[in-house]
């Protein structure tokens, strides 16, 4: 499978050009890391490409915005939507594109469409179900990992939940995830990296949710929850630990070991 990404380089003028990599976002977050300078060399090697990827297909994207100075972007995988490398790759990135503002793409391809003043409907896919992945016991071999691919569910100051990052975030289902996860495995306390994350207040009928990654109407989400309160951290997890009484416990991060497996890792050319 192709990891295709879009890459958007907007004119002094404001006019745009939109470029496609067929396998441009893997390592996406890793490749700026270059600067503007590189970027815009390996976006002009592209060409011009009138082809914008849908939230499905779209697994990676970035907009460079010379006259604004803006660079806007998001990654699927990479340094970037790992907890304990996240804060150290933006970072990073902050320093390698100085004078510019960084900024992530938590809506995906649309979030660029909406920068330029498009409307974001022709990269929804609306024939794709919302569904998150599958609620993972505490046992299962896949939390071993030192950053699984999993998003934490907590439900108000008892209840605590890993599911599978395999499909939507888990806030995408609304009220019905409390109906899936009524039975699903209970780790008591979540002690891993993950990557995404929703806690559940019924008493109160608020939600609040966090991603390292995107997802799709993103800003949307209350719509998806009629007669809750919803709030949007974005990558702040730290506001899912705040709340959850103490469900959610991930594994400290040392930022300069961060930054420093980040900057190997770009030299490298890839994420291990």
């Amino acid at each position: 499978m192709a990891d295709r990404a879009n890459f958007v380089v907007v004119r002094e003028s404001g006019a745009y050009e939109l470029s496609l990599s067929r396998f441009g976002a893997v390592g996406i977050d890793l490749d700026l890391l270059a600067g503007p300078t590189a970027t815009l060399a390996m976006v002009r090697r592209l060409g011009v490409d009138d082809w914008w990827l849908d939230d499905v297909l779209c697994q990676g994207a970035a907009l460079i915005d010379l006259g604004r100075r803006v660079l806007l972007l998001f990654a699927r995988e990479g340094p970037s939507t790992g907890l304990r490398h996240r804060a150290a790759t933006l970072e990073l990135l902050r320093r390698a594109w100085a004078g510019w503002e960084v900024r992530w793409a938590y809506d995906g391809n649309a979030d660029l469409r909406t920068y330029l003043g498009l409307d974001p409907e022709p990269v929804r896919d609306r024939e794709v179900g919302t569904l998150a992945g599958e609620a993972l016991a505490p046992e299962d071999e896949d939390l071993a990992h030192p950053e699984p691919l999993v998003s934490v569910v907590t439900v108000g100051s008892d209840g605590c939940h890993v599911v599978a990052n395999t499909g939507d975030h888990p806030v995408q289902e609304g009220p019905a995830l409390l109906d899936r996860l009524a039975g699903a495995p209970e780790h008591g306390v979540c002690r891993v990296a993950a990557e995404a994350g929703v806690h559940v207040d019924p008493l109160r009928r608020r939600v609040g949710w966090w991603t390292l990654g995107a997802s799709p109407e993103a800003y949307d989400m209350p719509k998806r929850w009629p007669g809750w309160t919803v709030e949007f951290w974005q990558d702040r997890w730290e506001e899912h630990v705040r709340v959850a009484a103490g469900r959610f416990r991930p594994p400290p991060v040392d930022p300069e070991r961060a930054l420093a497996e980040v900057r190997a890792a770009a030299e490298r050319g890839r994420w291990d």
